[in-house]
């Protein structure tokens, strides 16, 4: 592999040791841990947080887990989440976290993962269908009260090669692929984010992805180390919770905040005349978002240029970034350093390069990891090949100023039978400008044509406004990217369809699959299923 461009930020930070700080020292006083569900919310303060966190790690001591064993955790965002994610980092276990969209409570989870114990969500609930002799599937209320009475041991040291978590990739297909987490890559990712972003006392971080996603747990490592609130919720509580919240921050994915977008349009359109249009926004995006927002923060999927413009006009300031679970946080947009339509740029301890084919790799001074655990034979090659190297077959550019943009991925680069190539991106996000259409997937069956498979905001389909979006396409692109056919599905895509992905990123393979005969008919040139 030839790599050409590169870009390495300067080596601003030292080795934080987040990780050791959070394991010896009590967190600030004066700051709480909110968990929110769709009709309450429950918050503790976080030295107590801490503490409970040391008393389930000498329970676990005692249980007979030691120093490198696993730890299964299945269940929605909760308190018990937390307090065996931080007793596991207390006595040295790896936590293994299960994203409950993707997982059912399943004994067939340990051996093949190598738990020790699996704590889920509905486990002991006298299901006789559980085959679990040895007793390892525990109801995951049993953290708390496991939490009552054992003595907090004397915490593990780290050093920065150390693991503390074994992530599972969303996959689109088969099992998932697994790979460790180092110290090294956890401490300089939130060290990295506190440099440009300063989360402090006032600051309440909002946390609506699952803590089976390693990088939501930075922002509770985060608030136990700097000294600020955070909020947990799941993706069905979060618009009900955050007025009431009224949080700082909002971490989300970019299809939360078209939903978001969606609906704030929907208040300003119901606003009489005499209201400024600026003042209608602003006031829309305060009935969603409360008024104590200091800035939003998306990635994990390309953002729309419009849906970035949305929330910047409407004065909460919206900053995207970029990483793959095999890198963590590589760029971020921030304050005195945004450039609309980049990724941001890049972070301290990691380093950009573009290869000749255009595709992006990633060199790190802590790796996250150097291997997949679970993958078909090759996949770590292809990842990492060589240390400290992942090559995330993405498509990207830097800029003279050292912005990346990250342009597709080079296996969704559509070979045409003329020899030229579609790049599916843009052209997808152009489609989804249309507030018709949540999410959309272009596939090429006889490489000679495209075809969209959409998934609709609403149901039903507002099949006018998407035929519309489908001509406005068509003429914004050439006659290589011209869209023949639109598939309408006749639901949005979800976790819960199998469509979507944990952070709600499209299953193409699954969605190729599930509209096989729809996408290989020629006829027509919008198919409602």
């Amino acid at each position: 592999m030839s790599l050409t461009q590169t870009r390495a930020a300067p080596n601003l930070l030292g080795s934080a040791q987040v990780i050791n700080s959070i394991n010896t020292t009590p967190p600030p006083p004066g700051h709480r841990l909110h968990v929110a569900r769709l009709d309450q919310t429950q918050d503790w303060d976080l030295r107590e947080v801490h503490e409970m966190a040391g008393r389930l790690a000498g329970a676990l001591l005692e249980a007979g887990l030691r120093r490198g064993d696993r730890i299964g955790v299945l269940a929605p965002n909760c308190l018990e989440w937390v307090l065996l994610d931080l007793a596991a980092l207390r006595i040295g276990a790896v936590t293994v976290g299960f994203d409950p969209a993707k997982f059912g409570t399943d004994p067939a989870l340990i051996p093949r993962y190598g738990l020790a114990v699996l704590f889920a969500d509905g486990a002991g609930g006298g299901d006789d269908d559980l085959d679990d002799p040895d007793g390892r599937v525990r109801p995951i209320t049993d953290a708390r009260a496991l939490a009552a009475g054992a003595e907090p041991p004397e915490p593990v040291h780290y050093e920065p090669d150390d693991v503390t978590t074994l992530k599972l990739t969303s996959g689109s297909t088969g099992e998932p692929k697994g790979m460790t987490a180092s110290v090294g890559s956890i401490d300089s990712g939130i060290a990295a984010v506190q440099e440009i972003f300063r989360h402090g006392e006032r600051d309440n971080l909002f946390v609506f992805l699952p803590l089976a996603v390693l990088q939501q747990r930075y922002w509770v490592y985060s608030a136990l180390h700097h000294g600020h609130d955070v909020t947990l919720s799941t993706y069905e509580a979060a618009f009900p919770t955050l007025r009431r919240i009224k949080p700082t921050v909002v971490m989300g994915v970019p299809g939360f905040f078209a939903t978001a977008k969606a609906y704030i349009e929907r208040q300003v359109a119901r606003t009489g005349p005499e209201t400024p249009p600026a003042e209608a926004l602003a006031e829309g995006a305060r009935r969603v978002f409360g008024d104590r927002i200091r800035y939003l923060w998306t990635g994990s999927a390309p953002a729309a240029g419009d849906v970035l413009r949305f929330f910047t006009d409407a004065g909460l300031p919206i900053y995207e970034g970029y990483g793959l679970n095999e890198t963590c946080i590589v760029t971020k947009n921030h304050p005195g350093a945004h450039r609309p339509g980049s990724v941001g740029k890049v972070l301290p301890h990691k380093e950009v390069l573009i290869g000749d084919d255009g595709v992006v790799s990633v060199r790190s001074r802590f790796p996250v990891c150097g291997r997949y655990e679970f993958a078909p034979p090759g996949a770590s090659e292809r990842m990492f090949p060589e240390p400290g190297l992942v090559r995330t077959g993405d498509l990207g550019e830097l800029d003279e100023d050292g912005y990346l943009y990250i342009r597709g991925r080079a296996d969704d680069v559509i070979v045409l039978e003329n020899g030229r190539k579609v790049v599916v991106q843009p052209v997808e996000d152009h489609l989804r400008t249309s507030p018709a259409i949540g999410e959309c997937v272009l596939f090429c069956p006889t490489q000679t044509y495209l075809v969209a498979v959409v998934s609709p905001a609403s149901v039903p389909a507002d099949t006018e406004a998407i035929a519309g979006q489908l001509a406005r396409t068509n003429a914004a692109f050439g006659a290589d990217e011209q869209i023949r056919k639109v598939v309408v599905a006749p639901e949005p895509f979800s976790t819960g369809n199998g469509l979507l992905t944990s952070q709600f990123k499209p299953l193409r393979a699954r969605i190729a699959d599930r509209f096989h005969d729809e996408i290989h008919d020629p006829k027509g040139s919008l198919h409602v299923c």
